[in-house]
């Protein structure tokens, strides 16, 4: 678990400077929103057992991170701006995949 936690933090960290800076947008937000919908499927689907309220939080909690990898799909179809790595590189809207 220790390893599994320190590569998730890892990976999560470079992703998000990837994003911050621009560079392979469009392939890190996929690579995001897969991650995403993982972890909310992983830790929320199914959880709660017979207590209703806690039910009702893990599937809020799920359809949060389901919201949030619609996000990085909306990232990863638009692609980076002008001012990225991406838009500097190779003009703003390229597809570079």
């Amino acid at each position: 678990p220790a390893l599994a936690a320190w590569g998730t933090g890892l990976f999560e960290l470079i992703a998000g400077l990837l994003v911050l800076v621009g560079f392979q947008t469009r392939i890190v937000g996929l690579l995001l929103a897969a991650f995403c919908v993982a972890a909310g499927l992983i830790g929320h689907y199914g959880q709660g057992g017979d207590d209703a309220m806690l039910a009702f939080l893990h599937q809020q909690m799920l359809m949060k991170d389901i919201a949030i990898a619609g996000g990085f799909l909306a990232l990863a179809m638009a692609g980076a701006g002008a001012w990225s790595i991406d838009g500097r590189s190779f003009g703003v809207g390229a597809d570079i995949t």
